[in-house]
């Protein structure tokens, strides 16, 4: 085995491969505030499939738009390899992101992604990625998927474009995840599509790693999240989260759930020790921060998308709950 700056020294662990062709390139552009946990999980699963084979199967470089350092949503600062440049022919490149994925990407970054998707190269988004490629308009038509976070303010930004729930997708040249440790699979699957199960399989047991499918959900599930399976509350919270531009009322929620009022009080008190009402508007408080943190919509805007009367209530309930304004708080992110 050559020693290269891609295939490092293996240990025990080894899989024998019959594969002499080209490497599979990947570059990886990094915006400000990207995921760096995401990053990771991206390429490492390509270092140790090079490590696992003693082949170089795998390359990558990472960018970003001028070549400067970037800052991840830690803290921590990576010192790309190169700027912004065309890929490399068969290359394919993703887009990282992180926390305010609309403030990261700027029109350069969006017209190399255009340029790049129209001479025919393979693209994908990790974490919230996605934004930048819906802005670019490359996700029309396609399947694909972000952090669950973000997909709520994703929704406002693109509201003709509408992701899955799913941890990742692959879908002709867009391959995108929802982020954090789902970037691992999503490597795995490509792995598994370039050179078989049998390499994916030690890949992720070299990460300790259970491999999860395509479609498993990127959250735990409601019940598990609250701590009961019961089912009227659960349908309750269902509809709460579908019916925050235009809240339920008590009344509205009994006759949907078919119970009374004093059974649905009953319910959340016990299983959340807070009122029906009071619960709601936690919820509408937090998409709000949301809206906030995450899209360029105005504070009225964000007012009437989580069922305020105005921006006046927005901000005092706002401030009830995180000691801010929006205004303050946006600002101070900024």
């Amino acid at each position: 085995m050559t020693q290269t700056p891609f295939v490092s020294k293996a240990a025990s662990a080894s899989v024998s491969l019959n594969y002499d062709g080209p490497s599979q390139d990947f570059r990886f552009l990094l915006l400000p505030k990207a995921t760096m946990l995401a990053v990771a999980a991206a390429i490492e699963p390509l270092r140790i499939a090079n490590q696992l084979t003693k082949k170089q199967l795998y390359t990558w470089h990472t960018m970003t738009e001028n070549g400067a350092p970037v800052t991840c949503s830690n803290g921590l600062r990576i010192t790309p390899d190169q700027a912004l440049a065309p890929l490399p022919p068969e290359a394919m490149g993703f887009v990282c992101a992180g926390v305010e994925p609309e403030k990261s990407y700027s029109p350069a970054v969006l017209a190399w992604l255009r340029r790049e998707y129209r001479h025919g190269s393979a693209l994908g988004g990790i974490c919230t990625g996605a934004f930048a490629l819906a802005r670019a308009g490359l996700l029309e038509g396609r399947r694909f998927t972000l952090h669950w976070e973000n997909q709520p303010g994703f929704a406002e930004a693109f509201p003709d474009l509408t992701p899955t729930p799913n941890i990742y997708e692959l879908d002709g040249r867009v391959t995108t995840c929802g982020g954090g440790n789902t970037a691992i699979d999503m490597m795995l699957a490509l792995i598994e599509k370039q050179h078989g199960p049998k390499l994916a399989i030690v890949v992720a047991d070299m990460c300790i790693h259970m491999r999860s499918g395509r479609q498993s959900p990127q959250r735990s599930a409601r019940s598990v999240a609250i701590g009961s399976r019961n089912p009227a509350l659960l349908k309750a919270i269902e509809l709460m989260e579908a019916e925050l531009e235009e809240p339920l009322t008590n009344d509205d929620l009994c006759d949907r759930l078919g119970i009374s009022r004093r059974q649905l009080e009953r319910l959340f008190k016990r299983y959340l020790d807070q009122g029906p009402m009071a619960f709601y508007l936690n919820l509408r408080i937090e998409r709000a921060f949301i809206f906030l943190n995450e899209t360029n919509m105005t504070v009225a805007e964000i007012a009437a998308a989580t069922g305020f009367a105005n921006t006046s209530h927005l901000s005092r309930q706002f401030r009830a709950r995180y000691g801010a304004s929006p205004h303050s708080f946006r600002k101070a992110w900024s």
